[in-house]
C-alpha cells in the first residue's frame, strides 16, 4: 500500500502546483492587462509588470516569452476549443454541426470570443488588442495553433487540413463583424439577430463545400 500512497501523493502535489501556476498565469496577465489599458501598451515596460506582479523580470519571461502573450494569456483556453468541441461531440453529430450549434451558444451567451459583447472591460480589452501592430501580429501564432489542432481532430490529413483552415477563417471574420459593429457603438442585444444570421450563412456555405465534416 505505501508505493500506492506515494504516488497518490504525488499525483496530488503535481495537480496542486498546476492550479497554482494557472492562477498564477492568470494574476499576472490580469494585472499587465490593467497597466496596458491604464498607460498604453508601448508605454508600459515588462520591468514595470514584473514589479507591480512581484516577481522578478527573468520569472516572467519564463511563463511569458513575449510581452504580447501577457496579452494573449486571455485566448490560452480557447486555442484548442474548435478540436475540443469535435473530440467532444455527440453521437451521431457531424464536426461541423458541433461547431456551428457551439459558435451559436457562445453567440447566446455574449461570449467575448465571439465578438458580440458590448460590455465596456471587453471593448476595452478589443481596442487593446486590435489597436495595437504587435498583438494583432502575435494573434496569428494563436490562429494557426488553433487550425493545427482543429486538423488533427478533424482527421490530420490533407483535407482536414484545408478543412481546418476554412473553419478557422469563418469564425476569425464572424466574431471580427462583431467586433466591429460593437465598436461603432451598436448593442449586443441589437446585432445578435444578424450575427446568428450570419454564422448560419457561413457554416452553410461551409456545410455546402465540406461534406466529409457534414
Amino acid at each position: 500500500m505505501r508505493p500506492v500512497v506515494r504516488t497518490l501523493v504525488r499525483m496530488s502535489d503535481t495537480g496542486l502546483r498546476e492550479r497554482k501556476k494557472r492562477r498564477m498565469y492568470q494574476e499576472v496577465s490580469d494585472l499587465a492587462i490593467a497597466l496596458f489599458l491604464e498607460k498604453g501598451f508601448e508605454k508600459v515596460s515588462v520591468a514595470e509588470v514584473a514589479a507591480v506582479a512581484e516577481i522578478s523580470k527573468p520569472t516572467l519571461f519564463r511563463y511569458f516569452p513575449a510581452k504580447e502573450d501577457l496579452v494573449l494569456h486571455r485566448f490560452a483556453d480557447h486555442e484548442d476549443e474548435a478540436a475540443r468541441v469535435v473530440d467532444e461531440r455527440a453521437e451521431g453529430q457531424s464536426p461541423l454541426e458541433a461547431l456551428r450549434v457551439h459558435f451559436l451558444g457562445g453567440l447566446e451567451r455574449c461570449d467575448p470570443v465571439t465578438g458580440l459583447n458590448d460590455a465596456e472591460p471587453v471593448l476595452a480589452f478589443h481596442r487593446l488588442l486590435y489597436g495595437t501592430p504587435s498583438l494583432v501580429a502575435r494573434l496569428s501564432g494563436f490562429l494557426e495553433r488553433s487550425e493545427e489542432a482543429l486538423a488533427r481532430a478533424l482527421g490530420g490529413d490533407l483535407e482536414a487540413r484545408l478543412a481546418a483552415g476554412q473553419i478557422v477563417a469563418v469564425r476569425r471574420i464572424l466574431a471580427m463583424e462583431n467586433v466591429r459593429r460593437m465598436a461603432a457603438g451598436e448593442c449586443a442585444e441589437e446585432v445578435r439577430a444578424d450575427a446568428v444570421a450570419a454564422a448560419e450563412l457561413a457554416f452553410r456555405q461551409l456545410t455546402a463545400g465540406l461534406k466529409r465534416f457534414a
